[in-house]
């Protein structure tokens, strides 16, 4: 189910604080990238991530392809930095802990 315009903005307000957990270099959208964002949103949630100025791919295109190769939602996309979210129902929460990107 798609996220709604508020969840969105809760999501955006929270990745504002991040900094970028993956970079995408002039290699493009390697297996690799794909595999390293897989990993990251599995233990995060919410990854912000950066096109270097050298990536082969604009950064909507990027963000687009990301998301649909690893089941995740964009959340945003500004420049050269597009935020995805994904959440993990194994990871496990307690009441009043954090959410997992804060740790």
């Amino acid at each position: 189910m798609p996220m709604t315009g508020k969840e969105r903005a809760a999501l955006r307000a929270e990745a504002h604080h991040l900094d970028a957990m993956l970079h995408v270099g002039h290699q493009g959208l390697a297996p690799a990238v794909f595999q390293a964002l897989d990993d990251a949103l599995r233990t995060h949630e919410l990854v912000k991530i950066a096109l270097t100025r050298t990536a082969d791919v604009p950064a909507k295109d990027a963000a687009n392809a990301l998301a649909t190769a690893v089941a995740a939602e964009v959340v945003q996309v500004i420049g050269k930095t597009a935020t995805l979210y994904r959440r993990n129902p194994e990871l496990k929460r307690k009441a009043g802990d954090p959410p997992p990107w804060r740790r």
